[in-house]
């Protein structure tokens, strides 16, 4: 057998959900250690040796070599394929919206939806942060909901690696009190996604294949 391609994650991520999805829809096979990150289990020395940052995801994309951030772990298994634009402009674009994801969306709904959904924090546990995280959100889901309202998916009017990135943490929202209602377009956007070949939700593993 070949090898196998290690993935160690947190289920509920959406940053994990991202490289698990695009892993499932690309059908490339991968073994899933599932990390708690609440429990302090990427903060173990074994975790550590192999992501220094501590953080999930982390995969062992060939043997002994390891690639952490979520990003980075999809462009290495999407690069040459139709995920990834080939055209210049549309290849950056594809980052713009990487990049927005990673800094003007996923710190807000990212983290807040982790402090409700994962840590049971209530609004009033998280304190004024709990109203920055909310307008946030919602401002980088404006954004989005603009230009899905123009294009079915976010670049070159097909479905690629912006749509994966950006899917993850948005399809979830609702789980951190952001209100998808007010977001037509991001809405009708998801059951795009969904119809997607080889679409798998969030809590899926693969040893649960369809």
């Amino acid at each position: 057998m070949g090898f196998e391609v290690r993935l160690f994650d947190y289920l509920p991520s959406g940053n994990g959900y991202k490289v698990r999805l695009l892993l499932r829809q690309l059908g490339v096979p991968f073994r899933l250690t599932q990390v708690d990150i609440v429990q302090g289990e990427t903060r173990t020395p074994g975790f550590l040796a192999m992501n220094p940052n501590g953080k999930i995801p982390t995969a062992e994309v060939e043997p002994g070599r390891f690639l952490a951030e979520s990003h980075a772990i999809c462009l290495y298994f999407a690069e040459g394929t139709p995920f990834v634009p080939p055209e210049r402009f549309e290849r950056a674009q594809m980052m713009q919206w990487l990049c927005f994801e990673q800094y003007s969306l996923e710190p807000f709904i990212g983290t807040l939806r982790f402090w409700r959904h994962s840590l049971h924090r209530t609004p009033e546990a998280v304190g004024e942060a709990y109203r920055t995280k909310l307008d946030g959100g919602h401002r980088a889901l404006g954004i989005l909901d603009a230009a899905l309202a123009q294009e079915p998916f976010l670049v070159g009017g097909r479905y690629g690696l912006a749509d994966v990135a950006l899917y993850a943490y948005t399809h979830v929202a609702a789980e951190g009190d952001f209100e998808l209602s007010r977001f037509p377009a991001v809405r009708a956007w998801h059951e795009r996604v969904r119809a997607e070949p080889g679409h798998v939700p969030i809590d899926w593993t693969p040893e649960e294949r369809p």
